[in-house]
Order: C-alpha cells, then sequence, then structure tokens
C-alpha cells in the first residue's frame, strides 16, 4: 500500500493490521489520503516565516481534508449506570473520516512538542477500544526532511543573499526575534561563522529541535506500544515535498 507516497520517500510505518484494514474495508478512502499527501508541497521560505499559528504548509493540508470530507469531529463518552452519569470524556480529532464500514481518525503533528504524540495515541487507543474507530493515522515530519531541516534553511538563507535578521522577519512575516534568539545568533558571528550557518543553527535548534514532533520521536512512542492495541497508519513528510 501506499507505494507512491514510498517512492516519494514518505516514511511509512503500519501497525495493528492496518494495512489489511485499510486495504478491505477502505480501499477508496486509502487512495484519497494518498492522492492528498502527494499534493504537499512546502516552500522552503515558509519554514522560517511564522505567524504564530500553524504552517501556511499544514493549513493547505488541512483544507485538501476537509474538502475531501474529512472534517474535525468532537467524540463524546457517557458512562451512565442506573440512571447516574459516572464518567463523561470528549476527544477533539483533527479529521475523521465517516463510512459505512467504518471510522478512521487522522491527526497532523508538524511541529508540535512531542507529548502531543501521547496524547493522539492514547486518544486513537480510547477511541478504538469503544469502537468509535477502525484505524488511527498520524501525520508528521519525515527522517529525511527533520534531518535536512539544516542545510534546507541554510540554502534558503544563501539563495535571497540575507546577511541581516531583521531583514529576514520582514520578507518572510516573522515573528520578531526575542533577544535570546539574537543573541545566540551573534554568538556565532563574533566566532567568524557565515550568516547563513549561524541563524541556520540557532534557528533549526530553536524551532524544530529534537524534543518536537518529527518521526524518530513517534517511532519511540510506537516502539513502546503507546496506542496499542489500535491499528495505526502512520506517515512521515519527507525532504522531496520541500521547494527550495
Amino acid at each position: 500500500m501506499f507505494e507512491r507516497l514510498k517512492a516519494k520517500g514518505f516514511d511509512i510505518a503500519i501497525r495493528n493490521h492496518a494495512g489489511a484494514i485499510l486495504s478491505v474495508d477502505f480501499p477508496q478512502i486509502s487512495d484519497e489520503l494518498e492522492e492528498a499527501l502527494l499534493e504537499v508541497e512546502i516552500p522552503a521560505e515558509e519554514l522560517i516565516g511564522s505567524g504564530g499559528g500553524e504552517a501556511p504548509s499544514t493549513q493547505r493540508l488541512r483544507r485538501r481534508l476537509y474538502d475531501a470530507g474529512w472534517p474535525k469531529h468532537n467524540f463524546d463518552f457517557k458512562l451512565i449506570v442506573d440512571g447516574r452519569e459516572t464518567v463523561s470524556n470528549s476527544h477533539e480529532i483533527d479529521h475523521v473520516r465517516w463510512s459505512e464500514t467504518g471510522n478512521i481518525a487522522l491527526e497532523i503533528e508538524w511541529n508540535n512538542k512531542d507529548p502531543f504524540f501521547d496524547r493522539d495515541l492514547e486518544n486513537f487507543q480510547r477511541l478504538h477500544a469503544q469502537s468509535a474507530i477502525s484505524v488511527g493515522v498520524l501525520i508528521t515530519r519525515g527522517a529525511s526532511l527533520q534531518q535536512d531541516m539544516f542545510d534546507i534553511i541554510r540554502r534558503c538563507i544563501e539563495k535571497h543573499g540575507f546577511v541581516d535578521e531583521s531583514e529576514m522577519v520582514e520578507a518572510f512575516g516573522m515573528k520578531d526575534r526575542t533577544k535570546r534568539q539574537r543573541d545566540a545568533v551573534q554568538k556565532l558571528l563574533n566566532r567568524k561563522v557565515p550568516f547563513p550557518v549561524a541563524f541556520s543553527k540557532q534557528f533549526v535548534n530553536d524551532k524544530f529541535g529534537q524534543a518536537t514532533t518529527h518521526w524518530h520521536k513517534l517511532e519511540d512512542r510506537i516502539d513502546r506500544g503507546v496506542g496499542n492495541p489500535c491499528p495505526l497508519l502512520l506517515i512521515g513528510l519527507p525532504v522531496s515535498s520541500v521547494l527550495e
């Protein structure tokens, strides 16, 4: 399954018989998900720019999924014993695809704190235990994208010829840089490190560091069994999705 995604470099992991379920019960839905992911394109400039919310690339993928019939949904559970409510839970899911054969829940963790993986996987586990979903899908930054992030940012700065942070804030629509961030770059500049390298090193460590959501952090959770026994499809966006 998902051979076109694999050919483009996407990380794909299938757990707890999710492949059998998707191929037999949801072949059309699997195809529409693959089509949406193949359309993902991330200009390198968007990796640097930040408006304080979701990245534009994530927003585009969300809109694509919404248009394909994957809306946001709140699952509400109540346990009533002898007329008295004893348990009440609500789980908000980014995208849910409904069908006659079952439901698929999907979360996108492009760049969040990595404990959000635990929240998502545990929500999938609870929803599957209540027969509310058949499969849980998680999309995040892939291993190749995470590994090459520094070089992508450096090349982008070199392409535009920037030699000063203030120019970049205006050009890319970045949030104002903090004193701590500016000081970290300046320390490297004082050591004669070229500006594109100095900025990229500080920026990537700060924004896309190891404690954020990316493929290896997701693998850590899966290897520990987080989310079991819910059938899971895990997808990592590759470096080939970036436009330089």
